[in-house]
């Protein structure tokens, strides 16, 4: 079996980046263990107010060295709190992934043994959850320009949930067609899409059209 990060290794160092960034204003971190894969690891689960949010991102990157967007997911919550009405979750990685140096026009391979890494070095995993009040304008600082990553992960959060992202250059329609109606984002819980016997879409592919077959249905 190939060498691995040892799980006290991780816990210790998602610890020390919990630690550090509680330290910040509007910023809740913890460890948490997830036993889903093949051996439990240690992620670092963090809650920030939307004022908090450019500071926290620009601390992880730079002082943390996350170097990894992943995922970006939107939640509408029309029956949540009044302070919980929408969320967003980014998911990210530290990887320590670096360029390889080049030598006389050879790429040098980069070999660490897993066992020997500390601090920044140790990979992890971190999940930043921002909830958002209730409003018709939902929206929170982009960190396009800090990962390149969250560029179509932000993108697509906007075009499905309706969250806007302050400061995106080039915001656009990623999978909804570009001609879809202003305002209309498909996962927006007022839009009540259904679908019958799960095959069939209740409403159609764009989502803002009903079906010849549909006409006349009860939503």
């Amino acid at each position: 079996m190939g060498k691995v990060v040892s799980t006290s290794s991780q816990k210790a160092a998602a610890e020390a980046m919990a630690s550090a960034l509680s330290s910040m204003e509007g910023v809740d971190a913890e460890v948490s263990e997830r036993k889903s894969g093949t051996s439990p690891r240690n992620t670092v689960s963090i809650d920030c107010s939307s004022e908090n949010w450019r500071a926290l991102a620009e601390c992880m990157r730079v002082e943390h060295g996350v170097d990894y967007c992943s995922m970006v997911t939107g939640i509408h919550w029309p029956e949540g709190s009044p302070d919980k009405n929408w969320e967003v979750i980014y998911h990210f990685m530290r990887m320590g992934v670096t360029d390889p140096p080049v030598i006389d026009g050879m790429v040098q391979p980069i070999v660490k043994d897993p066992t020997t890494l500390e601090g920044k070095e140790v990979p992890l995993e971190i999940e930043v959850r921002i909830a958002l009040p209730e409003t018709r304008d939902p929206k929170v600082a982009s960190v396009q320009d800090i990962w390149v990553g969250a560029d179509w992960n932000e993108k697509e959060t906007w075009d499905l949930v309706g969250i806007d992202f302050e400061g995106h250059v080039g915001m656009r329609r990623v999978l909804q067609p570009h001609e879809t109606p202003v305002g209309f984002h498909p996962l927006q819980k007022q839009h009540k899409l259904r679908y019958h016997d799960f095959e069939e879409m209740y409403d159609d592919a764009q989502g803002f059209l009903r079906k010849p077959s549909d006409t006349g249905k009860i939503k």
